[in-house]
């Protein structure tokens, strides 16, 4: 599945949000969006995963404008994991799961043996399975972020949005989300908050500043100590990682203080 945003702009009463965005995603990327708090990440994916309508531009999947698919095949393309998760109901892990069989059911529909062979190999690619007569409410929250992934899974979709999905976990259960999103070999576009797992996972990044594409590419490239300070006031020094090798951040304050711990820059 091939993503497409070319010269996307989106305003709210006169107040430009996102502005002539153009972005790609091949088949089988994993792709990032950073940048600081209200840079427009989140408005830009929800352009793709229709809840915001670009007051400009196109969005397409295969070659074919998202906002002219119906609601059913929109949603046969595209899962959408958050991070937030659901609680006005208490479900459990098997009920919300097969809530991703919906696109792919009519309104008498029931559930066939086909779709419990979908839901239970997606919850033992995220290894939840024994885990599935358990309220939602009960798990932790990687549990439930695998859980929310599970979903997506079983809506078979063939492109991931990820809005901040390892956002309030802690970094064990960071690292094991991004390593099960990169495992399942889909195409993947996630907005992150830490730069440095940024770094790790993704094959490419685009950086989201006031609404703009002001960089993209590999995160080698992109992650420099001047565009760190321009997008997000912060000083860094970026080393390559002893084990992974990839870009590994330090940032410290502009006043001279040392290197802080590696940490999220921007959210």
């Amino acid at each position: 599945m091939r993503l497409s945003i070319e010269h996307v702009s989106w305003q709210v009463d006169g107040t430009a949000i996102l502005r002539d965005t153009t972005l790609r995603v091949e088949p089988g990327e994993f792709v990032g969006l950073i940048g600081p708090n209200g840079s427009g990440k989140s408005s830009l994916l929800r352009t793709i995963y229709r809840v915001v309508k670009p007051s400009a531009g196109l969005v397409t999947l295969d070659e074919e404008d998202v906002w002219k698919l119906s609601v059913r095949e929109a949603a046969r393309r595209t899962a959408v994991v958050l991070q937030e998760s659901p609680s006005e109901f208490d479900f459990t892990v098997e009920e919300l799961v097969f809530m991703g069989r919906t696109p792919h059911k009519g309104l008498t529909d029931r559930e066939t043996d086909e779709d419990h062979r979908i839901v239970y190999d997606a919850l033992d690619r995220v290894g939840m399975t024994t885990f599935a007569r358990r309220h939602f409410s009960t798990l932790s929250g990687g549990e439930k972020q695998r859980v929310l992934v599970a979903r997506a899974l079983a809506q078979q979709a063939r492109f991931l949005v990820l809005d901040e999905p390892t956002n309030h976990l802690d970094i064990r259960y960071q690292i094991e989300m991004l390593d099960l999103v990169r495992s399942l070999g889909v195409t993947a576009l996630a907005a992150l908050h830490d730069l440095n797992l940024a770094a790790v996972y993704c094959d490419r990044i685009y950086v989201v500043s006031k609404g703009e594409i002001v960089a993209a590419g590999a995160p080698e490239e992109v992650l420099q100590p001047a565009l760190i300070r321009e997008v997000f006031g912060i000083g860094s020094e970026v080393q390559p990682h002893p084990r992974t090798g990839k870009p590994y951040l330090i940032f410290f304050s502009e006043n001279g203080n040392a290197p802080s711990q590696p940490a999220a820059a921007g959210a």
